[in-house]
């Protein structure tokens, strides 16, 4: 493929239906039945096409290595353990502009992701006014959902990149002159896109459909990184206003297991569309019983963030394997990997023991409840015993604590080795929806509202309430982490913050100095502890520097557009030859 045809598939911005450009797509071929002439008619063609893009935002939480769990591996709740094993000497290499996408270098694979999901909706923005509407109603809403899914990803590129390009129309032919795009500007135009948008999506809708409490809800996350609180407070209102609440009474399949607690309840897949769950927002499907292309190989929950117990550098009394990939408690804790290995931060800091129900017995697996369960091992049946271990850097992978209400999800599939089954997931859910207007009243100043906020949430939890003086930052972000393990773009979340403290000038951060002092990177120090003390583990060392705040642009994006001027950010090679980011968009 040559240097032209390679940049155009990097950005995914030619237009086809169910793939993105072939090596062949210079050649002239004859319309087909699915071209998009013929596709993009009437409301069938452009329902088809929200198919993709509800697949594209599913694409984000159903991988071993996939954007979600890399969120956590790259913040304070985690650092990334196998995932990048034997693939790179050193953990910043990880980091790099050569990271473009592959399958451990995981900074270009959500570039790559958002853009692709970008150019299906910009093929329905530029193509709607072709059609002759019944209604204004029915064209509206295929418009405002277009423009929540565009907003979708360029929320998760400015806070995960920075300042990026705006493409915010079909590309129906080779371009190599993009620019950058600053990140404020990108957020002024998708807030303004959803304040329309919001007032055209339904009330309610099928699983894994937007509603009007979706729109709100992304609504409220774009105004607070855009330092709108006061926008951000108001659409979060309508919200938890709106027709949902926050769980509290036992529901869904083990609601008669006396000894789980409504934690339990909330997070079993397969209780995130049951109609008695009020607190879904937007979710994500995938059913085991559905067919092949329309189900994912499992949610990797266990996989991502349980540890490898199973393998035999759990050693036993005699030097010897003392567990095995086998058994009741293979099929009870699976096949962990510790492709994200939690903080001692998320583990133990943070937790009230003695009151809080997310943190209760029943609702972890302890890392000395885990058993020897190899029959041939003379310590058959006694806790895992860390004292036997050959070397002590091996519980890094193979022995900790982890929320097992979180990461229980059984493989439906027997032949399969148990790594987390199919199963929905939540991409809002109401809690965070408080935790965003406790955030939003913070920087407004108003602590009390923001104390209410998040009482809401320890009250559910059964932990102690937080005073007004308590609340700071940290605080808010301590919350976060305790409601939100494995579903918030965590280290995004963390970004956003960061840059409303630099606009504002908050404790000596500012924009102009951001890859250099941001609060990111100074969160991170002080709470993860593999960053703190530079952690060697085989040949990987855990090392994190202040521009790593921000992702790199991938290099290829960089180097094949050659008409245009895409940045690389601040500390990655490139940056020197960057311009002024565009201020406005055409």
């Amino acid at each position: 493929m040559n240097s032209k045809n390679k940049l155009v598939l990097t950005l995914f911005l030619l237009v086809t239906i169910l793939s993105s450009c072939s090596e062949e797509w210079l050649e002239p071929k004859p319309l087909s039945f699915y071209a998009p002439e013929n596709v993009y008619i009437d409301e069938a063609g452009f329902e088809a096409l929200m198919v993709t893009m509800r697949k594209d935002i599913k694409s984000e939480f159903y991988s071993e290595r996939g954007p979600i769990s890399n969120e956590h591996a790259m913040s304070d709740l985690g650092v990334p353990g196998a995932q990048s094993n034997n693939v790179v000497k050193d953990f910043v290499q990880v980091l790099t502009p050569a990271g473009d996408g592959g399958s451990h270098n995981f900074p270009g694979k959500l570039f790559n992701l958002a853009y692709n999901s970008i150019r299906n909706a910009n093929v329905m923005v530029s193509r709607i006014d072709n059609v002759n509407w019944e209604t204004e109603e029915i064209r509206n809403r295929l418009m405002a959902s277009a423009y929540f899914y565009r907003a979708y990803w360029y929320y998760r590129l400015v806070n995960s990149y920075g300042d990026v390009p705006f493409i915010g129309e079909e590309i129906t032919g080779p371009k190599l002159d993009f620019f950058t795009h600053s990140r404020w500007t990108i957020l002024d135009k998708i807030q303004e896109d959803l304040e329309w948008g919001v007032n055209w999506l339904p009330e309610s809708a099928e699983p894994g459909a937007l509603t009007k409490g979706a729109g709100a809800h992304l609504l409220a996350k774009i105004a607070l990184a855009n330092l709108d609180f006061d926008g951000a407070i108001a659409a979060a209102s309508q919200v938890i206003d709106g027709p949902y609440e926050l769980m509290t009474t036992r529901f869904g399949i083990h609601a008669s297991d006396p000894s789980r607690n409504i934690f339990w309840d909330l997070h079993r897949l397969d209780n995130v569309n049951d109609p008695a769950n009020t607190e879904t927002i937007l979710s994500v499907i995938d059913r085991f019983e559905d067919p092949v292309g329309a189900k994912t190989d499992g949610s990797r929950l266990p996989r991502v963030y349980n540890p490898a117990w199973w393998h035999s550098r759990n050693r036993d009394s005699s030097g010897g394997p003392g567990t095995v990939a086998d058994g009741l408690q293979y099929d009870t804790l699976f096949r962990g990997n510790g492709n994200c290995r939690p903080t001692p931060y998320y583990l133990y800091e943070i937790w009230d023991y003695e009151n809080d129900m997310r943190r209760s017995d029943n609702n972890w697996v302890e890392w000395y409840e885990i058993i020897y369960n190899n029959p041939g091992s003379p310590d058959f049946g006694l806790p895992i015993n860390r004292d036997n271990f050959a070397v002590a850097i091996d519980t890094f992978q193979h022995s900790y604590s982890f929320p097992h209400y979180k990461t229980f999800v059984p493989e439906q599939d027997p032949a399969a080795n148990p790594s987390g089954g199919n199963g929905d997931q939540y991409v809002f859910r109401l809690a965070e929806t408080y935790l965003l207007r406790a955030e939003a009243r913070f920087w407004k100043g108003d602590l009390a509202g923001a104390a209410i906020d998040l009482n809401t949430i320890r009250q559910r939890a059964g932990a102690l309430p937080v005073t007004a003086g308590e609340i700071d930052i940290d605080v808010i972000f301590d919350e976060r982490a305790r409601e939100l393990f494995t579903e918030e773009p965590r280290h995004g979340e963390m970004i956003r913050a960061s840059y409303i403290m630099a606009k504002q000038g908050i404790n000596g951060y500012t924009l102009d100095n951001f890859s250099e002092k941001n609060w990111f990177y100074d969160r991170v120090m002080r709470t993860n502890v593999f960053f703190q003390i530079n952690l060697k583990w085989g040949q990987q060392s855990y090392n994190i520097a202040p521009h790593n705040a921000l992702w790199p642009i991938p290099e290829t994006v960089i180097s094949e557009n050659t008409l245009g001027k895409i940045n690389q950010n601040e500390g990655y090679t490139g940056a020197s030859q960057n311009v002024p980011p565009l201020e406005s968009i055409q």
